[in-house]
């Protein structure tokens, strides 16, 4: 291992300093990116047009265990306020329902996140996450909802056998 460590500092003593003599400054970051042409280092919490109004889901990672949990990421239309996820592998502990939805608020440009639990008592096997963007308005006078389907999506999910070996680097 020390024969590795000599050997890579022998080159970049050879190879010459690679970063400028100059101290980086603030306007650095605000210029474009060297490799694609357009790219704003600045401000790179935009979503391009083209990508807007695209329904995505995605679940990670894809081959959870049983009594483990997944991560999900949506991002939604603008125009939606809601975010709806339902699977078979959701289902709680001692539920009789085999289908468990659950809800994510979404932000201002339609992106959510949420940790969902898979139980224990979920089959193994071949399942599916359905995502459903809505948009709800409600009539304060009258308490009426409105719900309002904007987009769907769907990715599929497989829940592998409980292993305790999960559990000790196995």
């Amino acid at each position: 291992m020390r024969s590795v460590t000599t050997m890579v500092t022998a080159a970049v003593l050879l190879l010459g300093p690679g970063v400028p003599a100059e101290p980086a400054t603030a306007g650095d970051a605000l210029r474009t990116h060297p490799v694609t042409p357009g790219f704003q280092g600045g401000g790179g919490d935009t979503i391009p047009p083209a990508l807007r109004n695209v329904t995505s889901l995605r679940v990670l990672p894809r081959r959870p265990r049983q009594a483990g949990y997944v991560r999900v990421f949506v991002h939604c239309p603008p125009e939606s306020n809601h975010a709806i996820i339902g699977s078979t592998a959701f289902t709680l502990k001692g539920s009789r329902r085999l289908y468990r939805e659950v809800g994510l608020g979404l932000s201002d440009r339609g992106l959510a996140r949420r940790g969902v639990s898979i139980s224990y008592s979920a089959l193994p096997g071949r399942h599916g996450a359905c995502l459903t963007c809505v948009k709800v308005t409600m009539d304060q006078r009258t308490r009426v909802r409105r719900i309002r389907v904007i987009g769907r999506d769907s990715a599929p999910l497989r829940v592998r056998r409980f292993g305790v070996r999960q559990f000790f680097g196995g």
